[in-house]
This record gives structure tokens, C-alpha cells and sequence, in this order.
């Protein structure tokens, strides 16, 4: 149970921190923050063996669904872009360690001195090389596709301010 509010907790740090990197309105913050601490709460829930044990890479798709889906919801409510909370939200699922892992790979490919050992660096190479573009893959099409879904709500988010004058 400490870890499952560790992981929302620092979550909801990061997206402050990424959100902070844009320079939105202050409100958007909390937003950030609380979309951030689902979205990541729903990974490691469905990650847990306990829960449903799910693989990373659809436990991603599925988070960056749910991180999505409240960002547009919560976007008429704070009359800001979806975009605004959503993009800071998704950072902190960021596959790094996969990323880092790819290239420690392709490193060790390189300085293979003989069959069996090129074959292990490129079998770590390729492995985590996928894992972190399918993660990716997962966090691009699970966050875009409720705003793209729920055209109506995100499209009327911002509408106002405009007084219909595009």
C-alpha cells in the first residue's frame, strides 16, 4: 500500500516539474498533479501479479488512456487545453530505464569480442529497444485518442474564450 501512494506521490511531483517547464497558468498545476497520480496508479495497479499482472507495454497504453480521458473531462472545468495537463501528466511514464538499457546494449554489441556474446548484447539490445518503442507507441495512442474521441468536450474546452470568432 506504501508503494502504490510512493508511485502516485512522485508522479504527481514530476508532472509538476514538467508541467512547470511550459509555463502554464498556475491552476493547471493541481491538474497535473492529480491526472498524473491516477494515470500512474493505474499502471502499477494493473502491473501488480496480484491485480492483473498485465505487461508493461499495455498497462501503459491503457494508463495513457485513463491520463487522456481526465485531462479532456477536466478541460472544460479548468477552460484550458486538454493538451495543457495531459502532455506533463504522460511524462513521468517515459520508458527511461528501457531507453538507457537499448543503448547499453548496442554498446555491448559493439565491443562483442566474440558470437555469443554479440548475441546476448543484441538479444538486449533488441529486446528493450521494442519494449521502449511499443511503450511509446502505447503512450502516444492511449493519451490522443480520447480527445479525438471525445472531439465535442475537448474542442469545447477553449471555445469560449473566443467568442466564435474563428
Amino acid at each position: 500500500m506504501i508503494d502504490f501512494f510512493q508511485d502516485a506521490l512522485f508522479a504527481s511531483i514530476a508532472a509538476i516539474g514538467f508541467a512547470s517547464i511550459s509555463n502554464p497558468p498556475h491552476k493547471a498545476y493541481s491538474y497535473c498533479a492529480v491526472i498524473a497520480a491516477v494515470g500512474h496508479s493505474v499502471r502499477f495497479l494493473l502491473m501488480l501479479p496480484e491485480v492483473a499482472g498485465t505487461h508493461i507495454v499495455i498497462a501503459t497504453a491503457i494508463a495513457s488512456f485513463v491520463i487522456g480521458t481526465i485531462a479532456v473531462l477536466f478541460s472544460t472545468r479548468a477552460k484550458m487545453p486538454a493538451e495543457t495537463f495531459l502532455f506533463p501528466s504522460l511524462l513521468p511514464m517515459i520508458p527511461g530505464i528501457y531507453a538507457y538499457k537499448t543503448f547499453g546494449g548496442l554498446v555491448l554489441c559493439l565491443y562483442g569480442s566474440d558470437e555469443p556474446e554479440f548475441m546476448h548484447s543484441f538479444y538486449l539490445f533488441a529486446n528493450n529497444g521494442l519494449t521502449c518503442l511499443f511503450i511509446l507507441l502505447g503512450m502516444v495512442i492511449g493519451a490522443n485518442s480520447p480527445i479525438f474521441l471525445l472531439k465535442r468536450i475537448s474542442f469545447r474546452a477553449t471555445r469560449g474564450s473566443f467568442h466564435g470568432n474563428l
